[in-house]
């Protein structure tokens, strides 16, 4: 027997419905109606004097996480401290308004991996040549 694939699946996950694999889960399944059962996104921008964008930080939070996808800041006011800046006020109101407890987020070894080490987070894990050649780390960082 073949098995049948169905096309334009449609995934709920950040849209407001519970995945039923939950069920096998007693941690997931005790998320249910809570804050922290969906995906929101969490995004922090920084203006400079002149309104322009300097720098951004694009994220999201779920299951008491948070979980950031890029943070960039703009050539011209790099080595100023904004990076630190964006990363700190995102991690602060994932925790105040958010709840989250811990942050992670992936960068490859040519990016920032130290840069992160200097904001408090930890190597937990590394992809080999992802791409090829190229090492990807997943960091992590308690936020208290």
């Amino acid at each position: 027997m073949r098995p049948k694939w169905t096309r334009n699946v449609v995934f709920c996950w950040a849209v407001g419905c519970t995945p039923t694999n939950w069920d096998g889960s007693p941690e997931l399944r005790a998320l249910r109606s809570t804050t922290a059962e969906h995906e929101v996104p969490l995004d922090v921008w920084l203006l400079d004097d002149a309104g322009a964008l300097a720098g951004g930080l694009s994220g999201r939070t779920w299951a008491y996480w948070l979980h950031v996808d890029l943070l960039w800041v703009d050539g011209r006011h790099r080595g100023l401290g904004l990076g630190s800046r964006l990363l700190a006020e995102a991690e602060r109101l994932a925790r105040d308004d958010r709840a989250c407890t811990r942050s992670r987020l992936e960068t490859w070894g040519f990016q920032a991996p130290d840069f992160y080490r200097k904001q408090g987070y930890e190597v937990v894990g590394e992809v080999a040549d992802y791409p090829p050649g190229v090492a990807e780390f997943i960091l992590v960082k308690r936020l208290e």
